[in-house]
C-alpha cells in the first residue's frame, strides 16, 4: 500500500513537521502561563512570593485576601486587575495616604530597600494569586 507519489509524500512530511513545530512552540509558550494551579509559576513570581509573604502579607494577608482595616484583598481587587504592571509599580513606589477607613500604603510597602525589580517580582506573584482568586470566585457563584 502506498501513500502517494514521492512528491506527495514529501509535501505531507513538510506539513507534518510544520504542524509539530507549531504545536511544540505553542506548548512551550503556554507552559509558562497561568497561576499556581494552571501551570508553572514564572521565575519572577517565584522570586516575588517570599518577598510578598515577608513584606506585603503584614497588611494583605499571607494569601493576599487582605487584613481587616489594613490591606485590601488583592485576589479580587478591581484596582489591581485594571492596572498594568508598570502602573502598579508606580503605585507601590509612591504608596498612598489613608482614605475611606483604609490604612496607609507606605512607599515600597514600607520596605525602602526593595528595588524596582523586586517589586516587579512581587507584582508577578500578585498576578498569580489574582488569577487564583478570580477562579475561586467563579466556583462560589
Amino acid at each position: 500500500m502506498t501513500c502517494g507519489t514521492p512528491s506527495q509524500v514529501g509535501k505531507m512530511r513538510k506539513q507534518l513537521r510544520a504542524t509539530l513545530a507549531i504545536g511544540m512552540t505553542a506548548g512551550l509558550l503556554l507552559s509558562g502561563c497561568g497561576g499556581e494551579g494552571g501551570g508553572a509559576m514564572s521565575a519572577a513570581a517565584r522570586r516575588g512570593a517570599p518577598k510578598f509573604k515577608l513584606i506585603c502579607a503584614k497588611c494583605h494577608g499571607p494569601d493576599g485576601k487582605g487584613m481587616p482595616a489594613l490591606g485590601k484583598d488583592l485576589t479580587i481587587s478591581e484596582f489591581v486587575k485594571s492596572r498594568t504592571d508598570e502602573e502598579l509599580l508606580a503605585f507601590v513606589l509612591i504608596g498612598r495616604k489613608p482614605m475611606g477607613g483604609s490604612a496607609e500604603m507606605p512607599p515600597r510597602g514600607g520596605e525602602p530597600t526593595l528595588s524596582d525589580g523586586q517589586i516587579r517580582d512581587i507584582i508577578a506573584y500578585v498576578r498569580t494569586i489574582e488569577e487564583k482568586g478570580a477562579s475561586e470566585n467563579l466556583v462560589d457563584q
